[in-house]
């Protein structure tokens, strides 16, 4: 890889913050950055951050984004630029990914929205540039590592089918009071959005949508009691990618036991209200946001061995915030933009073309990066 490189980080909220953070002071090379946002002031003192207490030379320049298409300064920086990461809403993706295409860049970004996924997916599917989708935590890093574990089992005990594949994660407060058993660490909109839309799953070898919050289940992970249920938006493209080779594949959030029956008993009140929109905002009445939080990742494989024995595979990781460059970073925003980091130094390499969804990235590069790993570590 060459020895310098710039990148354009779209969002300068929490994560984009955090990637271009993870970029400036882990990066085996020097790396320029362009932090984009509609903010201004918001993205030029984002930017002053990044640069104290870094001994790094590469520089880090703020860019103000226009609400919608471009302007002269925008293009400007994407000019200069080989890759860019979209940190903004789900919403503005197939936004950024056109500008990729008109700017011949890279492209990598972390939504789990379906119908942007798509519009992306037809625009970019004969790009010469790559197109990473939906890299972050979940979907992202569990789906790398859910596949990684699927090709494993089948490796080691001579299969091509196994009975089961359940890729779980929780950002979670270190600590929760009753009678809701929860604190935020991420957006309120977002956790609303994800326990009201359908889950796409695997149920009996097929692709099909589940109803968000229908099978709760209870499980011990490292000694610790969670409850999961499903959720939208986790699975990535791993439905259509193992379809006929799992029986049951799905995708659940982690939380703490009490959580999921708090949520119902708040949903039945929602009446004729948008049920999106009712469960936020009672969420953000009852529910404080902390700062001191942990991300709980599991991933397991179960099925038959050539010779009929039942077998499993599975990996756990607890991670809690940690110090780069003189700076906390929570544990969600080093889970979520360490894959996003990891995702453009694989691009950079130029082995990557047209659209990449998860199940297609190369599993044992991803993991072992030098971003991921040292976020997630070997796991448990």
């Amino acid at each position: 890889m060459d020895s310098k490189h710039t990148i354009f980080v779209a969002g300068a909220g929490g994560i984009g913050q955090a990637v271009a953070l993870l970029l400036r002071e882990w990066s085996d090379f020097a790396v320029d950055i362009y932090l984009g946002d509609i903010n201004a002031e918001a993205t030029r003192a984002a930017c002053e951050k990044l640069r104290q207490n870094s001994d790094k030379t590469g520089t880090v320049n703020a860019v103000t984004m226009p609400p919608d298409g471009t302007n002269e300064e925008l293009d400007a920086a994407l000019a200069a630029s080989e890759v860019i990461l979209d940190c903004l809403p789900g919403g503005q993706a197939p936004r950024l990914a056109q500008l990729a295409l008109k700017h011949n860049l890279h492209y990598a970004n972390l939504t789990e929205y379906v119908a942007e996924t798509d519009q992306i997916m037809e625009m970019a599917r004969d790009a010469q540039t790559g197109f990473i989708l939906q890299t972050g935590l979940a979907p992202g890093f569990i789906n790398v590592l859910g596949k990684s574990l699927f090709d494993k089992f089948c490796a080691d005990y001579g299969v091509d089918k196994v009975e089961r594949l359940a890729l779980r994660v929780g950002a979670l407060s270190q600590h929760a009071e009753g009678p809701h058993f929860y604190a935020f660490t991420w957006s309120a909109v977002g956790v609303a959005t994800e326990y009201v839309k359908d889950a796409i799953a695997v149920r009996d070898y097929e692709k099909c949508v589940v109803p968000s919050l229908s099978e709760r289940e209870t499980l011990i992970i490292d000694g610790l009691t969670y409850e999961a249920d499903l959720t939208s938006g986790g699975a990535a493209d791993l439905p259509e990618a193992l379809a006929g080779r799992v029986r049951d594949l799905d995708y659940k959030t982690l939380r703490y036991p009490g959580h999921y029956a708090w949520v119902a008993e708040t949903l039945k009140s929602a009446r004729d209200n948008d049920p999106i929109e009712y469960l936020q905002h009672t969420m953000e009445a009852y529910i404080p946001a902390v700062e001191d939080d942990v991300v709980m990742v599991y991933a397991s494989v179960q099925g038959f061995d050539s010779k009929g024995a039942r077998r499993g595979l599975e990996k756990a990781y607890r991670i809690l915030p940690v110090s780069v460059g003189g700076q906390t970073l929570r544990a969600i925003q080093t889970t979520t933009a360490a894959p996003l980091a990891e995702c453009a130094r694989m691009l950079l390499t130029g082995n990557y073309q047209g659209i990449v969804l998860q199940s297609q990235l190369q599993a044992a590069d991803f993991l072992n990066g030098r971003y991921v790993a040292r976020v997630y570590g070997s796991g448990s």
